[in-house]
């Protein structure tokens, strides 16, 4: 091969190399670290934090929204929370409405959409009696002004087909496409599926339909696979949607052995994760489940954390899981190790086109344990995962902080960046494009402090 020839070679084989180097690794500032309310413990199954796939907090240009959950203690549960309306401007954070009616079990997810209206799902009994222990409810959303937040909300309720059974146990979801001013809300009925309303930009409730679970054929007793705690993207009216089986442990075995254990006749699983897309919300028609990522086979655990619907149409998926249930390995399975991972994957035509682990830890694995994590995008399109760790690392010193790591076009990951917080955060919500926000160098948290109870706090995190 002549020197003209070789030129060519190599200068492609640079060029791959090239795209195929880590990202240069994001720079993180944090601007603001504050509290933001305090409650006390409802009792009642859930908190202020347990609409884990959805949103509680919300950018609108320079303000920043979020609801809170009070407790009512002249009701018992489950429905003894009534929902707030928290705004932060440049001086700090204050109540600006609460429900005056109302009592709800769940915190409420929030989403914005463009004419700066702040929305918030709601989901109020309608159960009287002050001791009812549950009952049916009625779904609805609230639309708040952004720049007159203390003024009475405009109540929009959903249109759905038939009239569902809701109930205070709703594990719905709520999502937003900014650019098309369009919504859709999710709300599971019981083991069989999720009732489903889409809002379209002339403002009408115009679809309506069911999202029927996996079925699970494999199990002792056949049944449903109901997916809760999911992560919903609405974008040019395709709807993402990845979630977590969640139904009492299904294999005889388990289910007794953890029994004895636990004197509970109950466990749930967690431990298959599924995506389903619906390319036209309009239609109704979603695709096959495909399983993205199980623990099924060593009775483990996973959670979605988030879910990024690209500019090509992919989707992005983010979760946490742990191998095994360390109580049953000596009955079971014996010969394997507990890993604890932050999972990533690309799903495109219906298939995983790519598959990663951000972070492990584990026996034999030395390092802090990746504990929760969120997807950040910037205005340029960067996606970056911010993400918690704790435990331990090589040198057996204690680690408790936020990380920082860029992914590349080509599903090429940065090595992690400390973030230098205070007060780092170990659950949290963000102000996510699949609530409508807009893509921002900022980095919105609202959540929970490592080491802190009953208090749900604030940060701001310049992206550069």
């Amino acid at each position: 091969m002549g020197k003209a020839a070789v030129v060519p070679v190599v200068l492609a084989a640079l060029a791959a190399a090239a795209l195929a180097a880590p990202p240069a690794p994001p720079r993180a500032v944090v601007e603001v670290e504050e509290d933001v309310y305090r409650y006390e413990p409802a009792n009642n199954g859930a908190g202020p934090m347990w609409c884990n796939g959805s949103t509680c907090i919300v950018r609108v240009g320079e303000d920043v929204y979020a609801s809170g959950l009070e407790t009512l203690k002249d009701f018992r549960p489950l429905n003894n929370c009534r929902w707030l309306l928290l705004h932060r401007k440049a001086h700090g954070w204050r109540t600006v409405r609460a429900d005056q009616t109302g009592r709800t079990r769940e915190p409420c997810p929030m989403a914005a959409l463009p004419g700066g209206r702040v929305l918030l799902s709601v989901n109020p009994t309608l159960a009287k009696d002050p001791k009812a222990y549950g009952g049916p409810a009625r779904p609805g959303v609230l639309q708040f002004e952004a720049k007159r937040p203390d003024t009475p909300p405009k109540a929009i309720r959903p249109v759905w087909r038939g009239e569902p059974a809701f109930s205070e146990h709703s594990y719905r979801s709520f999502a937003a496409d900014a650019e098309a001013g369009e919504m859709i809300l999710f709300q599971n009925i019981g083991y069989a599926h999720a009732e489903w309303a889409f809002f379209d930009r002339e403002g009408n409730w115009s679809a309506a339909g069911q999202l029927k679970w996996p079925w699970g054929a494999e199990y002792d007793k056949p049944q449903p696979i109901r997916i809760c705690y999911p992560t919903v993207a609405l974008k040019d009216r395709a709807v993402h949607f990845c979630g977590v089986s969640d139904i009492v442990e299904p294999y005889g075995k388990w289910r007794q052995y953890k029994q004895k254990l636990t004197g509970r006749k109950w466990d749930y699983d967690f431990r298959r994760l599924f995506y389903a897309l619906c390319p036209d919300i309009r239609t109704g028609r979603f695709s096959k489940w495909l399983e993205v990522a199980s623990r099924d086979k060593t009775c483990g655990w996973i959670m979605p954390m988030d879910l990024w619907a690209g500019p090509d149409g992919a989707a992005h998926v983010l979760w946490t899981e742990r191998a095994i249930d360390t109580r049953l390995r000596k009955e079971f399975f014996p010969g394997e190790k507990q890993r604890h991972a932050l999972g990533y994957a690309v799903i495109r035509g219906g298939k995983v086109a790519l598959r990663k682990t951000l972070a492990v830890a584990g026996e034999g694995l030395p390092g802090p344990v990746p504990r929760f994590g969120r997807f950040h995008v910037t205005p340029a399109g960067r996606l970056t995962v911010f993400h918690y760790v704790d435990g331990t690392d090589a040198d057996g010193r204690r680690v408790s902080e936020n990380r920082l790591i860029a992914v590349g076009p080509d599903g090429s990951v940065g090595r992690p960046v400390r973030v230098a917080m205070k007060h780092p955060m170990s659950r949290f919500f963000t102000a996510t494009g699949r609530a409508g926000c807009r893509p921002s160098e900022l980095l919105d948290l609202y959540g929970t402090r490592a080491g802190a109870s009953r208090t749900l706090s604030y940060a701001r995190i310049r992206i550069q």
